[in-house]
């Protein structure tokens, strides 16, 4: 009887989302280092901050996200833990004269990218050209998110990172929410 209890335990937990999500090192990620687009970031991870970029290529609202589990981790150690998934995107903005002001910005429904960052401290990925530097990199346009348009971090991704090298080349300044 006790036998026949533990292998249903067993087998419910061997089932269960829970347990198949902690065998892998990131469900945004294939054996060969492909990653994928999270659909369910906005309901499904935090908030860390939001930038405004007034103007250039990138302006917008640069809304940022993450597992909870992230920000649980990097409050108790300082450091972004192997597999957290930080996705950042990026939205047109609009900006008028409203109750609160004047010149006031706001988010439109036009988004432009995301940028997607997976945690890597093992290296797993070393053949892969997006991989590097502790992070795998992926930019996703709205034309096509089953594709990283990203070919190469070092081309497309890192030069904008340099100035946050020494904070794992994240902008964690932006992130009030890692440090409260």
């Amino acid at each position: 009887m006790k036998r026949n209890a533990f292998m249903v335990t067993a087998a419910l937990f061997l089932l269960s989302p829970a347990a198949s999500a902690g065998d892998s090192f990131s469900e945004y990620v294939d054996d060969k280092g492909v990653i994928s687009f999270p659909e369910d970031f906005r309901t499904e991870m935090v908030h860390l901050g939001s930038w405004f970029v007034p103007e250039g290529g990138a302006s917008g609202f640069h809304d940022v996200y993450t597992e909870k589990s992230t920000v649980e981790a990097y409050r108790k150690t300082g450091k972004f833990p192997d597999g957290a998934t930080i996705v950042k995107e990026l939205r047109a903005a609009n900006t008028g004269d409203f109750t609160t002001g004047q010149g006031v910005s706001h988010e439109t429904g036009e988004l432009k990218q995301w940028f997607v960052m997976i945690k890597d401290t093992e290296n797993r990925f070393s053949g892969n050209d997006v991989w590097g530097d502790g992070w795998g990199w992926a930019l996703f346009m709205p034309k096509d998110k089953s594709q990283n348009a990203s070919s190469n971090y070092k081309n497309d991704c890192l030069g904008c990172h340099v100035p946050a090298k020494e904070t794992d080349w994240v902008y964690t300044e932006g992130y009030p929410v890692l440090s409260e």
